[in-house]
């Protein structure tokens, strides 16, 4: 009995497997182009980043005629290299310097339009629900009806022990 109930659960991975991949086939088929190309993080990889000051390999692999020679020059003494030289062997090596990678970007403008955008887009929505959506005020918010009630309320003597009555002088006609 086991050996027949494996038998049936491996021939339904079988043709579960076989259906995963001829589904799957037909889906990568049906794009009409080929799939993107993965970076091979085995390789050694060029980035700036402030933590890291040394990346894995320079800044240009194939180098020029002229790079070749200014490369070739490196290895004599740096007094006879001029500035710009310098700055072109620093560039061989490094696309930015601490400064430029350093330096703000003016992204914090687009952040607070997007939330000034957000924030009057809200507003109107509130304006248009209070104008077309929300009842009129009920009358018992007016301060006409609720002095009204107040004098209904002492005429009645609500809770006159602790409460709202006790606190009336009935003889003045005045709050104690």
């Amino acid at each position: 009995m086991l050996h027949l109930t494996a038998g049936r659960v491996s021939s339904l991975l079988a043709r579960r497997a076989t259906a995963a991949l001829t589904t799957s086939s037909a889906r990568m088929a049906s794009h009409g182009h080929g799939v993107s190309e993965t970076a091979d993080m085995s390789q050694p990889m060029y980035w700036d980043r402030l933590d890291i000051p040394m990346p894995d390999r320079p800044y240009k692999d194939v180098l020029t005629g002229e790079d070749k020679s200014l490369k070739e020059k490196e290895k004599g003494p740096w007094n006879a290299l001029t500035k710009e030289e310098k700055i072109a062997l620093y560039r061989l090596t490094f696309c930015q310097t601490y400064a430029e990678m350093k330096r703000p970007t003016n992204e914090w403008k687009t952040i607070f339009g997007g939330i000034f955008i957000f924030l009057g887009f809200t507003g109107l929505v509130i304006w248009w629900q209070r104008v077309y959506v929300f009842p009129k005020r009920p009358r018992t918010f007016d301060e006409e009806w609720q002095a009204k009630q107040l004098k209904r309320m002492l005429d009645m003597r609500v809770n006159p022990v602790h409460g709202f009555s006790a606190k009336w002088d009935y003889e003045k006609g005045q709050w104690k």
